[in-house]
């Protein structure tokens, strides 16, 4: 059985993380897969990604036995198998949908903040585990945690390994949408992933740039990148679509290019 479910239609990447018998917790197997995957979402015709786990979770973080078996050093397996995922997710200029329909703890966790929008079950479980094993947050959520609820709620969520609800994660910030259940979460992903593989592709994915640049970048920097970035937006094929519906009072086809 694979290791995680890809289905490419109509412009959107599924990609189901699947091996439910252990909540998706990841092995080598399933990372490399997702690896892979990725490289495929680069793909023009592919507009959107809707990444969700199969079963009772999203993901439970990494599969001890896998790692002890492997018997690699935690830099050697971060750098080959964690950091190289989460780049291609950070940098790719398309939108990421992750649907979170169980726990998502440890690397879980960190590889749903990774994605651009969020939608949540109101029973779900966002945990920071690391340090309940003694270890310390990794594939990028000390980059994206403290950027989504700041620093001292990042600090409280690490050292504490609290439990977050899919209700709390809501209104911290955590997640754009917070749904009663799994059908609900399933309409939810269908509804956002459809309209989002609709839209401009080029603009979201420079919007992606911009915004996950920002914090690192100087206000003179900034402007400059948003000057570059409007001029090649402004010479799209969807910015003339854009103003020709708008001019023509009809509802725009974006082709994503």
């Amino acid at each position: 059985m694979s290791s995680i479910l890809k289905e490419n239609k109509d412009g959107i990447l599924r990609i189901t993380l699947n091996r439910p018998d252990s909540l998706n917790a990841f092995n080598t197997e399933m990372l490399m897969e997702l690896q892979e995957a990725f490289k495929e979402a680069e793909a023009p015709e592919v507009r959107c990604v809707v990444l969700t786990g199969a079963g009772k979770g999203f993901c439970s973080g990494q599969d001890l036995k896998d790692f002890e078996n492997e018997k690699k050093s935690f830099k050697e397996a971060i750098e080959t198998k964690y950091n190289p995922l989460i780049r291609q997710i950070l940098g790719l200029p398309k939108p990421v949908i992750c649907g979170i329909n169980g726990v998502a703890a440890g690397a879980g966790l960190s590889l749903a903040l990774a994605c651009d929008f969020r939608i949540t079950v109101e029973s779900a479980q966002l945990i920071e585990v690391f340090i309940n094993v003694g270890l310390v947050p990794d594939s990028g959520s000390s980059f994206t945690l403290p950027r989504i609820v700041g620093l001292t709620k990042a600090f409280q969520m690490c050292s504490l390994a609290e439990r977050i609800t899919g209700s709390e994660a809501k209104s911290l910030g955590l997640v754009n949408v917070c749904v009663q259940s799994g059908d609900v979460l399933k309409a939810a992903l269908d509804k956002y992933s459809r309209k989002f593989a609709k839209m401009p592709t080029g603009a979201l994915g420079m919007i992606k740039q911009l915004l996950n640049n920002s914090y690192s970048a100087s206000l003179d920097e900034i402007l400059d990148r948003e000057a570059e970035m409007q001029n090649i937006a402004g010479n799209s094929n969807d910015y003339r679509e854009g103003v020709n519906s708008f001019l023509e009072k009809r509802k725009p086809v974006f082709k994503g290019n």
